[in-house]
């Protein structure tokens, strides 16, 4: 009998390619302003060795003393779970310089300035000190990925990984790649990510990405109905919060208009090109949807995927708890501070 297999070894490198970390054990995050340190926090909760750097190690020392003192507010106010400041100082550490932060790091999180000859800098900086197989990120909200990856020694291994602000509390992530990554760091990424409690989306490199193209087209839109005098801001303000922004903590563009029906959105598209023009003409994704007969959630066959009656019937039964218990929190937490 031939002896057994000796088992495997266990690589953390993908063997086609001994560059690529197959998963991340540690965090650098360059830049521990607002959001840099946000970011910090949220790694460190996850259970994860972070290292932070700033201009220098004055302005590092005192962005760690600032992100205890927040940590510990948010705990006193039922923010963070208790214990959680302790379980950040115990992973968040100093570094006296941008090298030292990013020589031994899994990943790195890259959180200055949105100035692309500040990012050039910096990115040079990081990827000069770290480790070729350490994937860097850029926590841009406008610049294209592939212009970032310019400054990058290796950009293959170079991508944005964009947090939404306040980044402790704000789950969405989007992920955008430039024209030399490497895709295969995608699910190493959003694995990191997941460990943090957040989602990771991927989106093309084009300007704005997807959260800022939507949120400037919203605010675009609602601006150019204050100017015609159709309704005050302040009025504005109110049927968006609460009409489609009850839905939108639970259901994107896409499930919301299954639900309502393609077809009428197909019918309220064409009534806004007579009165609005080719802007607001019907998308071609309805068109197409509605000739093929997919109404949504009403007759199973939706935009993106189908519903069996049961998948309908328990959709429509977790929207109504969802949004009821949303009126519950809003009531439980009272109006907007003025």
């Amino acid at each position: 009998m031939a002896p057994a297999a000796e088992p495997e070894p266990q690589f953390r490198f993908r063997r086609e390619n001994p560059i690529m970390l197959t998963s991340i054990q540690s965090v650098a995050v360059v830049g521990a302003g607002y959001m840099g340190g946000g970011i910090a926090q949220s790694f460190a909760l996850a259970g994860l060795p972070v290292t932070i750097a700033d201009a220098d190690a004055d302005a590092t020392v005192a962005a760690y003393e600032r992100l205890l003192r927040e940590a510990q507010e948010f705990e006193d106010a039922g923010l963070y779970d208790a214990g959680a400041t302790e379980a950040i100082r115990a992973k968040l550490r100093v570094a006296t310089s941008i090298e030292e932060a990013v020589a031994d790091a899994d990943f790195v999180e890259e959180a200055v300035f949105e100035s692309i000859e500040v990012k050039h800098q910096v990115l040079a900086r990081i990827s000069a000190a770290a480790r070729p197989d350490a994937i860097i990120g850029s926590n841009t909200s406008t610049i294209p990925a592939t212009r970032l990856a310019e400054a990058v020694n290796g950009p293959e291994r170079f991508l944005t990984v964009h947090f939404s602000n306040p980044a402790p509390f704000i789950p969405g992530v989007e992920l955008v790649l430039g024209a030399k990554t490497n895709r295969d760091i995608v699910p190493v990424v959003r694995e990191l990510l997941a460990r943090a409690d957040r989602q990771g989306a991927l989106v093309e490199d084009t300007p704005g990405f997807v959260l800022n193209r939507l949120q400037y087209v919203l605010l675009k839109e609602a601006m150019s109905i204050a100017e015609e005098g159709i309704a005050s801001p302040e009025d504005i303000d109110t049927i968006v919060r609460t009409t489609f922004g009850y839905r939108l903590g639970f259901f994107g563009p896409f499930a919301i208009a299954d639900q309502a029906g393609l077809d009428v959105y197909a019918s309220g598209f064409d009534t806004f090109e007579e009165a609005y023009g080719e802007r607001l003409a019907p998308p071609q994704l309805i068109r197409e949807a509605v000739a093929g007969d997919r109404r949504g959630v009403k007759n199973g066959r939706g935009l993106v995927r189908d519903y069996t009656p049961e998948q309908a019937a328990a959709l429509v039964a977790y929207r109504n708890k969802a949004y009821s218990d949303m009126g519950r929190l809003l009531r439980q937490l009272g109006p907007v501070p003025e």
